[in-house]
């Protein structure tokens, strides 16, 4: 799928993986492989940013997965975000919706509103904000009829 496909299609909190379609260096090229992944993962698609415009420039839509959490003990000392343009030459890939009856968690309302956690189901959201600091937090239940809908095709199945 491209970029724009995954824009307007794949729903807030899906797996997506992204690859430049090049073969995977052999493991004892490091800098080969570690350029590689860059442009070869997955992530939790957390936000989506329409087009601005600030003075002349406007800027492109683009999408922002989340690729890993670095962490020390139980504490996150690092996290990975990529963001793409939708105009970026990757193939984007939608290989997991978030589950019908899950409860997405963004830290803010509106458009600028980033997806936090995906909890199974209320009662976990609700205890998650309990141990979190999000005065803003939005819950949103993810539809039962997002399974019906064939995000790779762009249509209902």
């Amino acid at each position: 799928m491209t970029p724009t496909e995954i824009f307007e299609h794949a729903p807030i909190g899906a797996i997506i993986v992204w690859s430049d379609n090049t073969p995977r260096p052999p493991d004892r090229f490091k800098n080969k492989l570690s350029t590689w992944t860059m442009r070869n993962s997955r992530g939790r698609l957390i936000r989506k940013e329409p087009a601005r415009t600030l003075g002349n420039y406007t800027s492109s839509p683009a999408l922002t997965l989340h690729e890993a959490d670095c962490r020390s003990g139980d504490v996150v000392v690092l996290t990975i975000l990529r963001t793409f343009n939708v105009d970026c030459g990757l193939t984007f890939t939608v290989v997991e919706q978030p589950p019908p009856g899950s409860v997405r968690i963004f830290d803010r309302p509106g458009e600028r509103a980033e997806l936090i956690h995906l909890a199974a189901n209320r009662e976990e959201a609700e205890a998650w904000l309990r141990t979190r600091r999000y005065r803003e937090a939005v819950l949103d239940e993810v539809p039962q009829d997002t399974a019906a809908t064939d995000v790779s095709e762009g249509r209902a199945a």
